[in-house]
């Protein structure tokens, strides 16, 4: 039996590239209903006319309004919290906006999932917020905070909250990849790139919803979820895409980092290796389990940093993904 069998899921911010791949691999099972959560009428529209399935419903409303996600949260089971605001830039010149959404709106999120019986609780992470320098990274690291002890909250209510962390997710909205294409389709003489030695991690959007999905069925209460995806040179990337291009270095943009990290070392002590991902286990063993029995803990000083990574993506593999999107 799948595990979204009869199950009423809701995704907010579900418009979006995640939330769009969430729910048709999702409506494969025999979910009983899937709610789009999201503030955005036209891209609601939208989406209707991609999907055609009398479980889909879509409620107009804003993380940030509590009383609204009270009523959108009446009878559903598992929650994806996909809505935020992502773009570095964007969080930079609009903080307040930033701390609304990204940090006001786990706070609400929490309240409406325990208060109404969700009985699971997925929030989508960034690597930008491990080590954070930009206030994008800080606000969703202080919703990860939220969401992991949020499980100290519950009583004796069975909701549980868990992370997944990954880095950026290669064709999705408002990405370098589409980017870099709509350049190339304009005739441009040169690829922006804004440092040489620039990397990061890389995942598909299948396989971040993948992984999400599987960690319904894992999660216990309180793990920070960390794929072992594959690192890539940004000019690489610019090869891959406009191999006939030149690339022009314009430098670091306000609050970007050079590389990425997904798990510092300062978060080493509660990290295991489970194989194919990672868990970093919470502070406080909130339910009295052992959180990663199969695992490995790894070494003190381990870190997961996309320039020290041992995967990484060649011109050609970048090029076939890009093909694929």
């Amino acid at each position: 039996m799948n595990q979204f069998d009869e199950k009423t899921v809701l995704i907010t911010g579900g418009t979006g590239s995640f939330g769009k791949k969430f729910t048709r691999k999702v409506l494969q099972s025999n979910v009983k209903k899937v709610i789009i959560f999201s503030r955005d009428e036209l891209k609601q529209y939208e989406m209707k006319q991609e999907f055609d399935d009398e479980r889909l419903r879509f409620f107009i409303g804003d993380v940030r309004d509590r009383d609204r996600l009270y009523r959108a949260f009446d009878g559903v089971d598992f929650v994806v919290h996909a809505a935020a605001m992502k773009h570095v830039d964007a969080c930079e010149y609009n903080p307040f906006e930033a701390v609304k959404t990204n940090i006001h709106g786990a706070q609400y999120i929490v309240e409406a999932a325990i208060d109404r019986g969700v009985q699971k609780v997925i929030a989508l992470s960034t690597d930008k917020a491990a080590s954070p320098v930009n206030l994008y990274g800080a606000t969703k690291l202080s919703s990860d905070k939220l969401f992991i002890a949020a499980n100290a909250y519950v009583g004796d209510k069975d909701t549980r909250f868990s992370v997944v962390r990954y880095g950026n997710v290669v064709g999705s909205r408002g990405s370098v990849v589409p980017f870099f294409k709509k350049l190339v389709q304009e005739g441009a003489q040169e690829i922006p790139i804004t440092e040489e030695r620039m990397t990061r991690f890389w995942i598909t959007l299948d396989q971040g919803v993948e992984f999400v999905m599987d960690n319904f069925n894992r999660m216990h209460g309180g793990e920070l979820f960390v794929p072992k995806i594959p690192s890539m040179k940004v000019t690489d990337l610019a090869e891959a895409i406009a191999p006939n291009v030149n690339q022009k270095i314009v430098g670091i943009r306000p609050g970007e980092k050079l590389h990425e990290a997904m798990i510092t070392e300062d978060d080493a002590r509660k990290t295991v290796d489970m194989g194919s991902y990672y868990i970093i286990q919470p502070e406080f063993n909130f339910w009295k389990k052992e959180y990663a029995k199969a695992g490995n803990p790894v070494h003190e000083d381990f870190s997961y940093l996309s320039n020290t990574n041992d995967q990484w993506l060649s011109v050609s593999d970048l090029k076939r993904l890009v093909e694929d999107i």
